[in-house]
């Protein structure tokens, strides 16, 4: 965007910018998100900052009013895939907490020194603000969302120490941690369960993802209902409880870790998870100049791609799925979770993580069913990942990634896209091969010859073209043997499958 662009912007408050830049005001020393309904300043006043963390290494401070570490994550992070929007991602799963700013440039394949020059030249700031401000936004979500003592807030938000937490936050807001606080609108629930509000973009489109979800949970280890989804997941301290709950556009997180310092690494996935930091009407807009798709996008305004639990467990979900039916695959992912994975703790009882890859690569076999070539393309996909000779990860290269997964054997173009979709949330990804995307193209009148320049229109916003296809699969009456009432199959959750074999 150019400047007058931006400050367009911010003379119309627009709140769809907020998150995608930072407006600083020189007359004040504060920066602002797009939206602050403060006095538009002189445009001789202002600079504009890609994050908050630029700006506050420029100089200034956060705006008391309109409190842009509220505001949802840059849709930029997904948007690109160059090295500073890997990093992004990276620090926000706190990798910079946990490895140091080498272990984070060990990660994306240059040195410190070289990482720090391309993130202050890109982003404003070098790694270690960036992480420090990522801090800050978690702080003072805590603070705002819950009851936990603020000495609890300082170690869950990543600082080394309260003292640490106490200057940053001064620093950041000009406030105090008591005063930050004195803005609390949550509480935290019984029994340790931590109780927040999440920020995200309107439109949001909560029936047709938690539909998505709830045709997919594996029992046992997910829990999906119309308007929620729970689930225990692996961090870096041990395994973290989570549901999510949707309900007249706002969106709640339920959540217990093993340790306070995984809390902002399971945020920041609960967000990719649930693709909380796209831009709806910016996607929305550009999918409804196709005429065909207009008045899809009209009745389902702020359509989400979700995203993955686990980049490791998406891979063998994708592979296990490949031309079955949702239903067939669920069963069978039931089984392996059920005879491999560890049963953990939760806040409403017992309930199970889905299986290690070593579990899958040693005792897989014993549980899948199906063709052998099969069977040990899933189990040496695992094996691969279990030994790292095979990296998945959130912030791979996407094109690398691809390479990677086309090079195992029983994976294809459907399964390493697809993975790429759903772990790296690439919004430009379409699966010409899959057979529900055909259907629901020739559901709306598009020739199947026609199908992949016809998509190519919607770049960069393919994946969630693709969406959109899903759910434009005619619904199938079923007859029940018993009843013998007339059930339709929802859109939304029918399989992909590829048409040729991988």
């Amino acid at each position: 965007m150019t400047f007058d662009e931006r400050y367009a912007a911010i003379q119309s408050r627009d709140s769809r910018f907020d998150g995608q830049f930072i407006t600083a005001v020189s007359s004040t020393g504060i920066y602002c998100r797009p939206s602050c309904p403060a006095r538009t300043p002189k445009p001789a006043n202002v600079t504009f900052y890609p994050t908050s963390a630029a700006a506050h290494e420029a100089g200034y401070r956060a705006c008391k009013r309109c409190l842009p570490e509220a505001a949802p994550g840059s849709p930029d992070w997904d948007v690109r895939g160059d090295v500073a929007a890997r990093a992004m991602r990276l620090i926000a799963d706190g990798v910079i907490e946990r490895e140091g700013v080498p272990g984070l440039a060990r990660r994306l394949g240059y040195s410190p020194r070289h990482l720090t020059r391309l993130l202050t030249a890109e982003l404003g700031a070098g790694p270690l603000a960036l992480s420090r401000a990522q801090r800050a936004h978690t702080a003072r979500m805590l603070l705002v969302g819950t009851a936990m003592p603020a000495s609890d807030i300082a170690f869950a938000s990543g600082f080394a120490s309260v003292r640490q937490f106490n200057d940053t936050i001064r620093e950041v807001f000009d406030l105090t941690p008591l005063e930050v606080r004195a803005r609390r609108a949550g509480a935290e629930s019984a029994g340790g369960v931590i109780d927040l509000a999440l920020p995200v973009r309107g439109p949001f489109d909560a029936d047709g993802l938690f539909a998505w979800m709830s045709a997919r949970a594996l029992p046992g280890v997910e829990v999906s209902g119309e308007r929620s989804f729970a689930r225990t997941v692996r961090l870096a301290s041990g395994p973290a409880w989570f549901e999510v709950r949707s309900d007249a556009g706002t969106v709640r997180l339920r959540a217990t870790v093993t340790a306070l310092p995984d809390l902002a690494a399971l945020v920041a996935r609960v967000r990719r998870i649930f693709d909380l930091d796209a831009d709806p009407l910016a996607i929305d807009a550009a999918l409804s100049r196709d005429p065909r798709l207009a008045p899809r996008v009209r009745v389902i305004p702020g359509i989400r791609v979700p995203g993955a639990a686990d980049p490791h467990e998406m891979l063998i979900r994708a592979m296990v799925g490949q031309q079955i039916s949702v239903a067939a695959a669920r069963t069978a992912l039931t089984a392996l979770a059920d005879a491999l994975g560890e049963e953990v703790s939760g806040p409403d009882g017992l309930t199970r993580l889905f299986p290690t890859m070593t579990a899958i690569a040693e005792r897989g076999a014993e549980v899948l069913r199906g063709p052998g070539a099969r069977i040990r393309s899933i189990t040496g996909a695992a094996a691969a990942l279990a030994d790292g000779s095979l990296t998945l990860t959130i912030a791979d290269d996407g094109l690398d990634q691809r390479r990677a997964l086309l090079a195992l054997p029983g994976v294809g173009p459907w399964t390493a896209d697809y993975v790429r979709m759903r772990v790296l949330g690439d919004p430009d990804v379409f699966l010409p091969g899959d057979v529900a995307v055909r259907t629901g193209a020739q559901a709306l009148g598009i020739p199947a010859d026609r199908l992949e320049a016809w998509a190519a229109t919607a770049a960069p916003w393919r994946s969630y073209l693709s969406a959109h296809l899903w759910r434009a699969v005619p619904a199938r009456p079923i007859r029940t043997a018993a009843a013998r009432t007339r059930v339709t199959r929802t859109p939304a959750l029918t399989a992909p499958a590829e048409e040729v074999p991988t």
